[in-house]
């Protein structure tokens, strides 16, 4: 039981950190470029604007699909009551391999071409 409980939680960890880091980027983000904390791409780090945008808009995908990913999560692990230890740390992995891949894919192709939509290549407003 102790195995499946922790399965539960480290895949709950990253729906939870998009939910509260897509709150945060909402709000815009860290509030200066920095190459530490935040979405920090070269068309993000243009300028102060386009890194607010990207912050908003990704803070918005991340939130959402954090709600999407934390019930489904539940739900795969729930199935997963009573197995053995591996086969719990097989499904543990998938689940967050397809977690990372939605974090990854689902917000920064989006945020990137919407980036590219508004802004011209120096960072102005088209």
């Amino acid at each position: 039981m102790e195995a499946w409980i922790a399965t539960l939680l480290i895949c709950l960890l990253l729906p939870l950190l998009m939910i509260v880091e897509g709150v945060f980027f909402k709000r815009g983000g860290p509030k200066q470029i920095n190459y530490i904390h935040g979405y920090r791409t070269h068309r993000s780090m243009l300028s102060e604007e386009t890194w607010r945008f990207a912050h908003r808009y990704c803070g918005k995908i991340w939130f959402v699909s954090g709600l999407l990913l934390l019930p489904l999560s539940v739900i795969v692990v729930l199935c997963l009551l009573g197995q053995s230890r591996v086969v719990l740390g097989v499904a543990a992995a998938i689940v967050c391999g397809v977690q990372v891949a939605v974090l990854i894919f689902a917000s920064l192709i989006p945020t990137e071409l919407a980036l590219r939509r508004t802004f011209d290549r120096n960072g102005n407003r088209k």
